[in-house]
């Protein structure tokens, strides 16, 4: 089923390899931010059915946007990417509500996966 993304990334070649990646999968890209301050300051803009949000990014990072996001909207969805070696932030990221996360390079299959999983705890919740 198509789904509404928000990509929240400060590369550029990851927002766009990202973008190519979700509109092959089939899903609607309705925003790309490059900072978490951006996000938050968009998200109620668009309501997206999920947000993929870096974790390193200057200023607001990822897990704070994420958790200022929950804080208004409980019921966002939000996928971490990032990168090897970032695993306690991972799991802090994890703590404040991700649903879950997929590792830089991102996998199509692995991407998919994800969304299809994140909507399916938030369905079931």
């Amino acid at each position: 089923m198509p789904r509404t993304v928000m990509i929240v990334d400060d590369s550029m070649i990851m927002t766009q390899k990202l973008t190519v990646m979700l509109r092959d999968i089939g899903h609607q890209v309705v925003r790309v931010c490059k900072s978490g301050a951006e996000e938050v300051r968009d998200y109620p803009l668009v309501k997206p059915d999920i947000v993929t949000m870096d974790i390193t990014m200057p200023g607001m990072d990822g897990i704070e946007a994420m958790t200022a996001i929950m804080a208004a909207h409980p019921h966002a969805r939000v996928i971490m990417v990032t990168s090897h070696g970032q695993e306690p932030m991972v799991l802090k990221a994890l703590e404040a509500g991700a649903l879950g996360y997929v590792l830089k390079p991102v996998n199509k299959d692995r991407l998919t996966a994800m969304i299809e999983r994140a909507m399916t705890q938030m369905a079931a919740a």
